[in-house]
């Protein structure tokens, strides 16, 4: 607040003020008035009376400049008054002699009259300068009047404005009085919103730390929401399983005692023991599908890796006037649900009842079949195309040979072969991943599948590797990643000419 008492109007400096500025007004307009007044020669009569005297002289030195061609009178006389003939001749001699003369004093009046005509017409715009001058210092005193006036009359309310502005400086101090107040009012409210915004921030904090502990317990319940589920899951295959098992075993009792009633009280004959013992391979049907869904993973990704396929699926499908495909060890169905959802013509055949019941409870064209026996039944150049995912790793070496035989006998030209198994250039797929499964019966290198395609008459045979490791150790070395954390898997594709 003390600015604002150093910055208060001064009354007496601003009379002080508008007096020296009446004074200086009154002054000025005394002063042009006199100048007015004054009598000034007239500079432009004079110098037009100069400029008439220098074209006069100019229009004589251009009369004696030009060419002589008359012999002067005053001349005529004795002794001069010479022959006409002589006297011709006397005054071309002497224009001859004079001719640069005259040139040069023709051009020095040329440049006079052009200066005296550059003089006139800078007289006559001084002339018009002057004219407006005047006129402006006319305009000028009549506003300095007006000036005039009008300080006449601020001088005149002067005690007036006095006793304004005193009024108007109590006024300020009144004002000045209230500001004062409102700031200590404003100082007391600032100080109880920043104990309020201590408050507060306290509240924040310890809501904060509420809110992190209920973060953690929804967590907590989340994961075990998860694991509670997984086990629901887990628990609901088994019981699937058991049940699938239970009525498996059922099956084969009910059988069991229906031969034994038929033959009672004669012996088993060897057909029926074969009989026994062609069930008896099928006990495991439904420990096997468990040991699938742990270890081979859900129907939605085995379904998203098996759509890189499709691409190959259409052109042979296209080649072979929309045959249909058959795919060996069908499993749980995962890719003829795929090829079914794209209206394309598939079949399945698997040895494990348990897989093969739940294709069919899914509606697809599945049966209970040794891939290799169906195929000897399948018509010559029948098929679009033939797959086995996860199979030929479980066959010996005869029989993926008859497989890759049959398969070429019953596709038709333009079809495709693909085989899919996992992948021993992966360190850790061929020394232990790949011996998870117990019924795996030798890992297969990518070279020596295709040449055993190319060998017995597929063509344009590829590779393509598949579904690499993930890297949670970090490595940083490229060869250890490759041979640690390649693709798991591959694919062997030939094609048929």
């Amino acid at each position: 607040m003390n600015e604002k008492n150093e910055s208060q109007i001064n009354i007496d400096e601003i009379m002080h003020k508008i007096r020296e500025e009446v004074v200086k007004r009154r002054n000025y307009s005394q002063l042009k008035r006199l100048t007015n007044q004054s009598t000034l020669p007239t500079i432009q009569n004079q110098h037009n009376a100069t400029i008439e005297l220098i074209q006069g002289l100019l229009k004589n030195a251009q009369l004696r400049s030009e060419t002589r061609t008359k012999w002067p009178d005053n001349l005529n006389k004795f002794p001069f008054n010479l022959s006409k003939n002589i006297q011709k001749i006397i005054l071309k001699v002497l224009n001859f002699i004079f001719k640069d003369q005259r040139e040069v004093n023709y051009n020095i009046i040329r440049a006079l009259q052009e200066s005296v005509a550059l003089n006139r017409q800078l007289i006559e715009q001084v002339a018009s300068l002057r004219l407006q001058i005047d006129r402006r210092l006319v305009d000028m005193e009549t506003q300095l009047q007006n000036m005039d006036k009008c300080f006449g009359t601020v001088y005149s309310g002067v005690p007036n404005i006095d006793e304004n502005l005193r009024n108007f400086e109590k006024q300020l101090n009144a004002v000045t009085n209230q500001e004062k107040q409102l700031e200590e009012h404003l100082k007391a409210t600032d100080t109880r919103l920043q104990w309020m915004d201590d408050r507060l921030n306290k509240v924040d904090t310890h809501l904060q730390g509420i809110n992190e502990q209920l973060s953690n317990v929804n967590s907590q319940m989340q994961t075990t929401d998860e694991r509670l589920q997984q086990m629901d899951n887990r628990h609901h295959r088994n019981d699937n399983y058991l049940k699938t098992d239970l009525i498996q075993q059922k099956r084969l009792l009910m059988m069991f005692l229906e031969e034994a009633k038929g033959r009672l009280p004669e012996p088993f004959d060897h057909q029926q023991l074969q009989t026994f013992v062609n069930e008896e391979q099928h006990l495991l049907d439904s420990f096997y599908t468990a040991f699938e869904d742990r270890f081979r993973g859900s129907r939605e990704e085995i379904k998203n890796r098996l759509t890189t396929y499709i691409p190959y699926i259409e052109k042979a499908i296209a080649a072979t006037e929309n045959a249909s495909i058959l795919d060996i060890g069908c499993g749980r169905g995962e890719w003829l649900e795929l090829l079914s959802e794209r209206g394309m013509k598939s079949s399945g055949v698997d040895i494990n009842t348990t897989m093969v019941q739940c294709c069919q409870e899914r509606g697809l064209n599945a049966a209970k079949e040794n891939g290799l026996l169906y195929l000897r039944n399948i018509e010559t150049n029948s098929l679009a195309g033939l797959t086995a995912f996860h199979v030929i790793e479980h066959l010996s070496l005869q029989d993926f040979i008859s497989l890759i035989d049959e398969a070429l006998r019953v596709i038709r030209p333009g079809g495709i072969v693909i085989f899919e198994t996992p992948n021993p250039e992966n360190l850790t797929v061929g020394a232990c991943n790949f011996y998870i499964d117990p019924t795996h019966r030798n890992p297969i290198p990518p070279p020596t599948a295709q040449f055993l395609l190319e060998n017995r008459g597929f063509s344009h045979v590829q590779i393509n590797r598949l579904h690499p490791m993930t890297d949670e150790h970090g490595l940083d070395n490229q060869f250890l990643k490759d041979i640690l954390l390649g693709c798991q898997d591959y694919a062997v594709i030939g094609w048929k000419l």
